[in-house]
Order: C-alpha cells, then sequence, then structure tokens
C-alpha cells in the first residue's frame, strides 16, 4: 500500500559444523536463498575454529562451538555436525529459545520432534518444540516422489534399492574415490582393475575401495542383517508419510559415483491405476521433475542432475509381476536436496510463516 512501510524482522542464525561438506553447502544455499537475516555465526569444531570463511562480501571467522556459545539469543540454528554433536548442544539452544533444524539422524525418530520434507509434509513444522530433523538424505528425495503418488493411489509396499554417491560420506568419502582413481591412473595396466584389492592407498572411509566397486554396506550393521541406513529409510518413511505400519524393505548400496543418488523404487498400491495417471500426478508433484523418455534414451543421471534441488523421476513403469506394481526411478543430489536445501526450506517456511514474506 502506497505510503505504509512494512518492517521484517531481521534473525539470527547459527550455522553449526559449517566447515564440513553439508555445511559448506548449506552456507552456499544461505547465500542463494536471500532470507532476512541480519546476522550470521558459524560454528565448528576447535579443530577448524579460527578459519576464514566467506559468506557474500563479508569474511567471517569460524568459532569453536561449546555450550555457552549457543546461549546467545539465537533465532534459528543449523546443525550439520554429527549425532552427538547435536544431541549435546541442540537441546542447549532450543532451551535458550532457538528454533534448531538439525541434520543428523540424532532426533528423526523421536516421536515430538518433527521429520519435516516442506513438499511432504510442511504443516507437521507447526507443532515443533524447538528441535525439527531433517531427513535422511535418501529417504527425502524418495518420498518426494512418493507422496504424491500415495495421495492418488494408495501404497501398500515399497522396494527400495539405493545406488549412494560418496559424498554421503563426508569428506572421507570423496578422498577414498578421488584416491582410488589416482592409485590407479598411476600405475595401470590390464590387470588393475579386476583386482581392486591390489591398492596402495590408505583407506579413509571405507572397508574396501570404492573405486571400481559398489559395497553394499551404508553404516552399521544390525543384528538383524539389514544396515542402519536401510533402517533409516525404513522408518523415516512411515513416520514421515504418517503410515507406521506401512510395509518397506531396502537395500541400500554406496557406488563410485562422487555426488548425488539413484534409487530404484518398487511400489504397490492398493488402487490399480493407469500409467499416465500415475506420469500426471508426478509432473504435478512440488519439487518433481519427470524426465522420461524412452525412444530418445532420456532419463535422469547423478551428473545431469547434481546442482538441482528438484527430485528427478524416470523410467516410470508397471510392475508386471505383481497387482497394481509400479517400478520408478528416483534421482537427486544428496547434498543439495537432500541435506542443505532441505534445511534451508524449512528454514524458509518458518521465516515465511513468521512474518508472511
Amino acid at each position: 500500500m502506497k505510503g505504509v512501510m512494512i518492517l521484517m524482522k531481521k534473525y539470527k542464525l547459527a550455522v553449526v559444523g559449517a566447515t564440513g561438506v553439508v555445511g559448506q553447502k548449506m552456507i552456499e544455499v544461505l547465500q542463494e536463498k536471500n532470507l532476512p537475516i541480519s546476522e550470521y555465526v558459524f560454528f565448528a569444531s576447535s579443530r577448524s575454529a579460527g578459519k576464514s570463511l566467506r559468506f557474500g562480501d563479508d569474511v567471517y571467522v569460524v568459532r569453536e562451538l561449546t555450550e555457552d556459545s549457543l546461549k546467545e539469543n539465537f533465532d534459528f540454528a543449523l546443525f550439520s555436525a554429527g549425532g552427538n554433536t547435536s544431541l549435546k548442544y541442540s537441546p542447549i539452544a532450543a532451551h535458550s529459545g532457538c528454533i534448531v533444524i538439525d541434520n543428523s539422524s540424532a532426533f528423526r525418530m523421536y516421536d515430538d520432534v518433527p521429520l519435516v520434507v516442506p513438499e511432504v509434509n510442511p504443516n507437521d513444522i507447526s507443532w515443533n518444540k524447538g528441535i525439527i530433523a531433517n531427513p535422511n538424505c535418501s529417504t527425502i528425495q524418495a518420498v518426494c516422489a512418493l507422496k504424491p503418488l500415495d495421495d492418488a493411489f494408495g501404497l501398500k509396499r515399497i522396494v527400495y534399492s539405493t545406488y549412494q554417491a560418496v559424498s554421503g560420506a563426508g569428506s572421507k568419502g570423496i578422498h577414498d574415490l578421488e584416491n582410488g582413481i589416482k592409485a590407479f591412473s598411476s600405475n595401470f595396466d590390464s590387470n588393475a582393475l579386476s583386482n581392486t584389492s591390489n591398492n596402495n592407498y590408505e583407506l579413509e572411509k571405507f572397508p574396501y575401495p570404492i573405486f571400481n566397486n559398489c559395497l553394499p554396506h551404508i553404516d552399521k550393521f544390525l543384528e538383524n542383517g539389514y544396515t542402519k541406513e536401510e533402517e533409516k529409510m525404513i522408518n523415516e518413511t512411515r513416520k514421515i508419510l504418517g503410515k507406521p505400519h506401512l510395509a518397506i524393505t531396502a537395500t541400500t548400496v554406496r557406488v563410485p559415483v562422487f555426488n548425488s543418488h539413484c534409487e530404484s523404487i518398487n511400489i504397490e498400491f492398493e488402487k490399480e491405476f493407469e500409467l499416465e495417471n500415475v506420469i500426471e500426478v508426478l509432473k504435478k508433484a512440488p519439487g518433481v521433475v519427470v524426465q522420461d523418455n524412452p525412444t530418445k534414451e532420456e532419463y535422469a543421471i547423478p551428473t545431469q542432475v547434481s546442482g538441482k534441488d528438484e527430485v528427478f523421476v524416470s523410467r516410470i513403469r508397471r510392475d508386471f509381476s505383481i497387482k497394481n506394481g509400479l517400478n520408478i526411478w528416483v534421482v537427486a543430489d544428496n547434498i543439495r536436496k537432500g541435506a542443505a536445501s532441505n534445511a534451508v526450506q524449512i528454514l524458509e517456511k518458518i521465516i515465511k510463516e513468521k512474518d508472511l514474506i
């Protein structure tokens, strides 16, 4: 309205784990979003404290995270520093009136902590008690495709098979692939590619070389034979979709790709469907891009998806082995949409609700 000035509150934000792979991507996304934040403070462990960090035109000194540092009247905090750090410091921040958006697995399955993907269950943000959990990267991209399909046809069973990039394992995982490429490139012979055990470099993250390998092992093995990553996908999908008894199984695999996770998802619906209706539902889904043209060999691949926030769906086809069965191929940047961007989107939604921007 002419002659009326609307004053918008400016907020104070902490980024915890600012020097890590996801923390750095959070900072990149925050710069792109240009949210009404007047003060940024960047925290890391004692090993990284004192480093300089550029944000826009300004240079910040990274501070060491301590119990007292989160009592400085922050409005929001983005955490990406591991589960133990989150368990210790998130409640301190929340008790001081700060809303924490935590990227670790620490609080995801707490009944009183919302687990949020903004395109899927944004209303759950409203019942937070100071902590909001960011889901696992592989879960985020899956539910973006599954939620609209559930609304339309009803999910009965899900079978996950994932092909996960090394960036999901952090800088050490990336180094293992880089070092593997260097080792084999510098001493290549006709037998090198067939003998992955003949590595002359130290592994930082994985139990076996990831170069030229696929490792069906992400996170720790559990007594039931599943890994924690597989259990995360199962339990988080149920919580986000509000279906605690949904039949789900998963096999998660680390592959020698630097960035962007791929997932083959087999679905059994409650209702009958026409394939064109499935495609139309996915095309209308928020944050989803359908890239599926078999006649021209067009489908989503990691190198084309990296750097994007959308979830790409391809290879949409019936599973003729069961009634009401469907197969889809889902690809997304696991560091952006699977972590940093999803957290910043949650922050953006909270600010919009507060300021109606």
